[in-house]
């Protein structure tokens, strides 16, 4: 079992950043692939970064590519999510994903096991 911890949400102008982070106990970093998710109100939950156990796979959504950055630091059990130049669009509750793994899983949200509460992020315009 895995527990997740999102932070780091919050108010920001369109072209703003922010960074989230996620916390996670239970097992081995190296046991698990991340990712996040996001999710409007009304709206499903989309795939928005993934990275493997050791952080040498990354991925993004081509919504997010270019803006955002997903890394992880498992001496901390830590995994962050970097948003820059961030639009309206952007306006979702932020969820971080574990997926049991020897490598990494992939972007649909039954690839992951567990989750976190998640954190709002509003981007005004």
């Amino acid at each position: 079992q895995v527990q997740l911890v999102e932070s780091g949400g919050g108010l920001v102008q369109a072209g703003g950043s922010l960074r989230l982070s996620c916390v996670a106990s239970g097992r081995p970093s190296s046991s698990y692939a991340m990712a996040w998710f996001r999710q409007a109100p009304g709206k499903e939950r989309e795939f928005v970064a993934r990275i493997s156990t050791l952080g040498v796979m990354i991925d993004y959504a081509d919504s997010v590519q270019g803006r955002f950055t997903i890394s992880r630091d498992n001496a901390k059990n830590t995994c962050s999510l970097q948003g820059n130049s961030l639009k309206p669009e952007d306006t979702a509750v932020y969820y971080c994903a574990a997926g049991e793994s020897t490598g990494w899983r992939g972007r649909i949200k039954r690839d992951y096991d567990y989750w976190g509460q998640g954190t709002q992020v509003t981007v005004s315009s």
